[in-house]
């Protein structure tokens, strides 16, 4: 299966505007954003999962990294509430589900393959102070990507530059981009070689946000 897989080309997705699929796992299910791949799929997905449902243990031969939108995600290595980030990279294992239920973005089989880094992290404890009505947090930081996390005030606005591709999920509030209004969950995909501009609406926004990644962009290796 290919979805949004020509990484030249900007996309953007109102993701809570499509209907939910179902998974293989019951109680799970799965907003596709990209995808390169079937059920091992280098693969862009926002996730929701039932009250009580849970995956059988498994290992991510290509690394997964999440953020928790809402409910609590848990594994045994803990439980992760809605604000967390989580990377765990390849050759890591765990039985994910969730008690009461949650919510989740998450990017599958996009890790360097020697990346051995595993952590979570709380994204509003790591925010620095705001400049001109915006303050990030720097989650993570590589030779591949940074990842990033954004608080904007009302009107406030911030622009990216950076090399190698952009790409972010709104997470609360709304942002306009180039005319258009991204509202939460709505997911954008921009080139090599594009900028980014985002105005935060009348509520402010929270933005989730990789830059460089995208050069690197390939089928997982099975």
């Amino acid at each position: 299966m290919e979805l949004n897989a020509d990484f030249s080309k900007p996309v953007v997705v109102h993701s809570d505007r499509i209907d939910w699929q179902p998974s293989p796992i019951k109680g799970v299910d799965r907003r596709m954003l990209d995808r390169i791949g079937d059920e091992v799929a280098r693969a862009t997905t926002i996730v929701r999962y039932a009250p009580g449902s849970r995956f059988s243990a498994h290992t991510h031969s290509g690394g997964e990294e999440f953020i928790v939108l809402d409910g609590v995600f848990q594994d045994e290595h803990g439980d992760y509430p809605a604000g967390t980030y989580v990377r765990n990279p390849p050759t890591t294992a765990h039985t994910p589900g969730s008690e009461a239920g949650c919510t989740i973005f998450v990017k599958l089989w996009q890790f360097d393959m020697a990346d051995r880094t595993q952590f979570h992290k709380d994204m509003e404890a790591e925010l620095g102070a705001p400049s001109e009505g915006v303050a990030t947090a720097v989650l993570h930081r590589d030779a591949r990507e940074v990842v990033a996390y954004s608080k904007l005030e009302a009107g406030a606005a911030m622009t990216s530059h950076a090399p190698g591709g952009i790409e972010m999920l709104v997470i609360s509030g709304t942002v306009t981009v180039d005319g258009d209004v991204l509202e939460r969950n709505a997911w954008l995909r921009l080139p090599d070689g594009a900028a980014l501009t985002a105005t935060a609406g009348d509520q402010g926004a929270k933005l989730w946000i990789k830059t460089g990644h995208l050069t690197h962009a390939k089928a997982p290796a099975v």
